[in-house]
């Protein structure tokens, strides 16, 4: 113990020494370069340590958001569940990733209640989506398509989505089912009813329109690409188990 003392005073007098040595400015630029670099590495920890873990299930009621969410959480469907007028609220570690060594980031996921009075629930967690999951009826898609529309373009066009850029994913669920449509047609249909959603909310006054960003290019067909946020359609089934579509967008944007 003594030796690693000496050691240390010695260094100690080495370092004073060469402090001395140097111009005052030099030791100046140097201490600068320190006191730069820790502010840089306490910023960008409290940046990762903030960066938000809530994924927001979205979607009309009945289109399987629920059996989405206990999928995700218990890798059950909960068969029995019925449409709930409650978010389910809850953070955990997907089931799916369990069994996955080493340390795993849990998520919070949010189940937004479909029933057109508790819409504006959505409102309470958008601030603070890292990523929003719209969830469609493939199977019972045509009937309930312009409800959709306006819903998701109600999403798209909040001001908090498209200033923080959430990525949105369409899951078209119940895709397991015969009469089930494609992704590739529900997207499309999608796009068409929004360009007439556009179209018609564009000839409103500015005056009536709140919270609302227009989409899309003017003069131009709309498609999600056009989104200022990243927009990104996939297919599956809550009610089988066929949820890796939307475990890999929550993984992209909740880092594990």
């Amino acid at each position: 113990m003594d030796e690693w003392v000496r050691q240390a005073e010695a260094w100690a007098g080495q370092a004073e020494r060469w402090t001395r040595q140097q111009p005052p400015e030099q030791i100046y630029v140097a201490v600068a370069v320190i006191a730069v670099t820790i502010l840089v590495l306490l910023a960008a920890s409290c940046l990762k340590s903030s960066k938000s873990n809530t994924i927001v299930l979205s979607g009309l009621s009945g289109s399987g958001k629920t059996i989405l969410f206990y999928q995700l959480r218990d890798g059950s469907s909960h068969q029995g569940t019925v449409t709930s007028m409650d978010p389910n609220n809850d953070t955990f570690v997907l089931h799916s990733e369990l069994e996955r060594k080493g340390k795993v980031k849990p998520v919070h996921v949010v189940d937004v209640p479909g029933h057109a009075r508790l819409k504006p629930k959505l409102d309470e967690f958008l601030p603070r989506a890292a990523g929003v999951v719209f969830v469609v009826d493939a199977q019972d898609f045509l009937s309930s398509m312009q409800a959709a529309a306006e819903y998701l373009y109600d999403i798209l066009t909040k001001a908090t989505v498209v200033k923080k850029r959430i990525p949105v994913l369409i899951f078209c669920n119940k895709t397991d089912k015969v009469t089930a449509h494609s992704k590739e047609f529900i997207k499309k249909q999608l796009e068409k009813e929004v360009n007439k959603l556009r179209e018609s909310r564009n000839a409103i006054s500015s005056a009536d329109i709140t919270d609302e960003v227009e989409l899309g290019v003017p003069g131009e067909a709309f498609n999600f690409s056009q989104c200022q946020n990243k927009v990104t359609v996939a297919e599956g089934a809550g009610l089988t188990g066929n949820v890796s579509a939307v475990e890999q967008f929550i993984r992209e944007h909740v880092r594990a």
